[in-house]
């Protein structure tokens, strides 16, 4: 089995998001899901997928913002599937930047040919030349291949340093809580302390030479990357 692509599904509605995991590994898609915003921008700022399937009711964030977080840095499709049938709304996820919108209910048949329709359009690149790059000046991360190079050469990073850079440098000049970082890069444990938030932190300044100056600290608040 080869796997086409790689896709998110940002869906809180538990039974539709797993329909909808199911029915793309049956055809052979690699898949992720997230039931919120926050877990979603996790996973597109870690994973870097091929291709968004977007709810816009979502409980944390509206998927519009979501839209307009994504599209701040990258042109990665996202195909829109909602509840939501006005016009005004398709044309305001739309001109968001979605690529695609689709209304509940819906058929399978038709989802699938538009997540085609849309790849077509947008081919993933299969080397380091022509990956989509997060970056500031001579430091790139690659989020599809977990790449990191520091004034051209590639540096080591482990996961959890690989997710806070990519999550950093794809939100310049945001500043986050360690709550948030906790959230979205550690989403799947019970219990981590803060302090691993700032463990992490210390470490990755160090390995990202003279950019290590650009995470910066605001006491009382939290870590960001400023430029």
């Amino acid at each position: 089995m080869t796997i086409k692509s790689t896709i998110i599904v940002i869906e809180d509605e538990k039974t539709i998001g797993e329909f909808i995991e199911t029915t793309l590994k049956a055809h052979d898609y690699k898949v992720f899901t997230a039931a919120s915003g926050q877990e979603g921008l996790s996973l597109i700022t870690s994973g870097l997928p091929d291709l968004i399937l977007l709810d816009l009711g979502l409980p944390d964030i509206d998927g519009i913002e979501i839209i307009k977080q994504v599209r701040s840095w990258s042109m990665l499709p996202i195909i829109v599937i909602s509840a939501r049938t006005q016009e005004q709304e398709k044309v305001l996820a739309l001109d968001s930047g979605a690529d695609d919108y689709i209304t509940k209910p819906y058929s399978i048949r038709n989802v699938l040919a538009r997540i085609r329709a849309v790849l077509r359009r947008t081919v993933p690149p299969k080397n380091k030349e022509n990956q989509p790059t997060l970056e500031h000046k001579g430091l790139k991360v690659y989020p599809e291949s977990k790449m990191c190079v520091v004034d051209g050469n590639e540096i080591k990073l482990p996961k959890k340093e690989f997710e806070i850079l990519s999550l950093m440098i794809a939100n310049k000049g945001k500043i986050f809580t360690r709550e948030e970082l906790l959230s979205r890069i550690w989403p799947e444990q019970v219990v981590v302390v803060d302090r691993v938030v700032d463990v992490n932190i210390t470490r990755l300044r160090s390995k990202i030479g003279t950019y290590g100056k650009n995470i910066v600290t605001r006491s009382g608040y939290g870590y960001g990357f400023q430029v």
